[in-house]
């Protein structure tokens, strides 16, 4: 159910985005009525959040059985029982329904928060002091106001109202007075609204069994049992902050081999540390590297420590590539221009240049991105076969996703060994789910936009 704004993006972005949508090859096979129906319904569903809120549980350390009996004994210390269900197909996953749209009434009192703000909130979060932009003038702790996401980023830092567009989220509690949010010291880092009547309701999961759940979307673990990681073998995770596939590819190996995650920005290389360690994972090694300089055909400059690596040192690599970011769920507002929306293409190119280097005669390779348009996902597959004729398509296991989308001249029988998750057919036959299983059924459709592809090097 629609009850927010369409996906707001740039002019230019969204001709891009409906041109992709509108292809020639997709006109031919659903004819342009459906194909444009198709696409509004993509910028609808991208402002709203997804059918269910994904846990992927340490079955390293834990049975899955033991992780959801604790789950829902926490939920009802918090006098909340929401269903805590087990994915039918993957063996590591809880789903809990996200409950929304619900009958809320907003309040006189308003506190805008930014746009990135008012995503978290969608997700189950409470709002946090960074986030906010706008309270009423005597905001005290304890007033009841209503939260609002100022989607156009055109609301003032400090403001006392807001007359802006803004979308309502729902109602909570403030936490603090105003003065402390708007302090000369700066912003606070805790919980300045607590909600309490959020518009889609979901548990929050801040420092909740933080060493047996780490939340991650449906597709990101659908990824790690693709690649199909084997005690004892070396895999490389190219781009991997913050570690959620980093760690579940080492949960899935038993903690046993050894898991190598590349990452250039040094922060998110310690967030990597951090998460392994909490999750008692020590067969992950991380680097602080750029991917694309990961290999080297001179002995001299490798290192058995670390980057840069030798030709064919891994048995499986995992390339989830920097991208667009344009199948993230929910996002009411995409500020980036058409020129950097297409400006991935051939980094990734670079990257995935490096990773067939990397992998061994014999390996595997998963390239993967959380975006929708097809120069980044279809057009990369359609060129790594023309440019690496060692390569070559393999079937996903498990297959939870449509096949990959017509328009970048790739055949029928190649679409289909691709995955790729598309949350707009969901909400194009959308209906209400009544019972726990039709529910379950739209787990696998109802999630962010992704793309998934897996290769084998002959």
């Amino acid at each position: 159910m629609s009850v927010f704004p369409q996906l707001s993006t740039n002019p230019e972005v969204r001709e891009h985005l409906r041109n992709v949508y509108t292809n020639n090859e997709l006109v031919c096979e659903c004819g342009a009525d459906e194909a444009d129906l198709v696409f509004e319904a993509l910028l609808c569903c991208l402002s709203h959040p997804p059918l269910f809120t994904c846990l992927r549980a340490s079955t390293h350390l834990h049975s899955l059985q033991d992780i959801q009996l604790r789950l829902q004994q926490h939920l009802a210390q918090q006098e909340r029982s929401p269903s805590v269900y087990t994915h039918p197909q993957l063996p590591d996953v809880l789903l809990l329904p996200v409950h929304g749209p619900r009958p809320v009434d907003p309040l006189a009192s308003e506190v805008i928060v930014g746009a990135q703000c008012g995503n978290a909130v969608l997700r189950g979060a409470h709002v946090f002091t960074p986030g906010i932009l706008s309270t009423p003038k005597y905001m005290k702790v304890g007033e009841v106001v209503s939260v609002f996401s100022d989607v156009e980023g055109k609301c003032t830092r400090g403001a006392k109202e807001f007359k802006g567009k803004k979308v309502f989220l729902g109602n909570g509690i403030s936490e603090v007075d105003r003065s402390e949010i708007f302090s000369s010291d700066g912003p606070g880092k805790g919980v300045a609204i607590r909600m309490t009547e959020p518009l889609y309701q979901s548990p929050s999961f801040d420092g909740v069994l933080t060493d047996q759940l780490f939340l991650q979307n449906l597709p990101s673990v659908v990824v790690g049992h693709v690649l199909g990681p084997r005690p004892g073998e070396r895999i490389l995770d190219m781009c991997a902050a913050p570690g959620g596939k980093t760690t579940h590819i080492a949960s899935l190996m038993g903690n046993q081999g050894t898991v190598v995650a590349l990452e250039k920005i040094r922060s998110k290389m310690e967030k990597i540390i951090q998460n392994a360690k909490m999750l008692q994972l020590d067969c992950i090694k991380a680097y602080c590297c750029n991917s694309v300089h990961a290999v080297s055909s001179d002995p001299a400059q490798c290192s058995a420590d670390g980057p840069p690596y030798p030709e064919e040192s891994f048995d499986r690599i995992l390339l989830d590539a920097p991208c667009s970011g344009l199948g993230q769920r929910p996002n009411m507002s995409y500020s980036w221009s058409l020129k950097e929306v297409c400006s991935y293409q051939p980094l990734q190119r670079k990257l995935f240049t490096t990773a067939v280097r990397l992998l061994k005669r014999g390996g595997v390779l998963v390239y993967s991105t959380c975006t929708v348009t097809l120069a980044e996902n279809e057009e990369q597959v359609a060129w790594a076969l023309k440019t690496f004729p060692c390569l070559t398509l393999e079937p996903q296991v498990p297959l939870l996703g449509s096949e990959g989308m017509s328009g970048a001249g790739l055949s029928h029988d190649q679409r289909r060994l691709l995955q790729r998750f598309r949350p707009e057919l969901a909400w194009r036959g959308a209906g209400v789910p009544h019972s726990p299983e039709s529910l379950l059924q739209n787990a696998n459709a109802d999630t962010i936009g992704f793309f998934i592809a897996k290769f084998i090097k002959r």
